[in-house]
């Protein structure tokens, strides 16, 4: 099933009125009532989350009734959605709340991510930011862009290939075990700077467009990474699995590197996953 330009805006539209209507309001606004823990205390959700996924799921059931959604505040209800993503003709990936741990704490470092697959690949990505307005865009073929609040936009680029001395960039190594998280942590000194904002949302936004030089998770939410790696790939970007496979829709694991080309992959792949 096709998505057109039509399809595009709409979905840009209901991003940006979770945003405006149901998350907006509770950011910094939020009682004990409103943040309850998930599998960890920094694996929250919150009334903004719930709130903004069903708002948002409500408005695809009505336009897209055939459509398989994958919210994900609703995946623990049925953790079949997510492999279904790799044969499903047309599907939506939900995160209402990328880095639902800021928004609870008052950090303004989250955003909305919508992905839509169609037949087992990603065919449009969308990240909104609610407190700026700002949202980025990519359809698979077209580029990724950047819209800002006020209508302006500008295609985006990933940055220039350079050596490890010189990279910035960011792995999750917080969530993994051991050995892996002592040794990723050790490597990450051999960068010139390294990130974490525990935020997939922010975290492809500064790689689209060119602020830092990789991103790299071991488990693949795809409401974290779906509309990301599609954006970063659009900007001209080189994603794959560690072990050099491509990702596809309904995985969550085998880890992801994404950086500026396929030398830079290896690079990072060697000299900071250490494989």
């Amino acid at each position: 099933m096709a998505i057109n330009d039509n399809d595009i805006a709409f979905l840009i539209e209901q991003v940006r009125q979770a945003g405006e209507i149901e998350i907006m309001p509770r950011f910094r606004n939020l009682v004990d009532g409103d943040i309850a823990e998930k599998t960890s205390a920094i694996d929250l959700v919150t009334q903004a989350d719930l709130l903004a996924e069903e708002r948002i799921t409500k408005a695809l059931r009505q336009r897209f009734p055939q459509a398989l959604i994958v919210g994900e505040e609703a995946y623990d209800a049925d953790r079949s959605v997510v492999p279904a993503l790799n044969h499903a003709e047309l599907a939506f990936v939900i995160d209402p709340v990328d880095g639902t741990f800021n928004f609870a704490a008052g950090l303004p470092m989250f955003g909305t991510i919508l992905a839509v697959v169609a037949n087992g690949e990603t065919v449009a990505g969308i990240i909104h930011d609610p407190i700026l307005g700002d949202t980025i865009t990519a359809v698979a073929g077209g580029g990724a862009h950047l819209t800002r609040r006020n209508g302006s936009s500008k295609r985006l680029k990933v940055a220039a290939p350079k050596p490890i001395s010189a990279m910035t960039g960011i792995v999750a190594w917080a969530h993994m075990g051991e050995p892996e998280r002592s040794r990723i942590a050790g490597n990450m000194a051999k960068l010139r700077m390294s990130f974490y904002y525990n935020c997939s949302a922010y975290e492809y936004w500064m790689l689209a467009c060119g602020k830092i030089d990789f991103v790299s998770h071991q488990t693949l939410n795809p409401w974290d990474h779906l509309a990301g790696l599609l954006i970063h790939r659009e900007a001209g970007g080189y994603s794959a699995h560690y072990d050099g496979s491509a990702h596809r829709p309904g995985e969550m694991t085998g880890g992801i590197i994404a950086a500026a080309d396929r030398e830079s992959w290896e690079t990072v792949r060697r000299e900071i996953i250490g494989l």
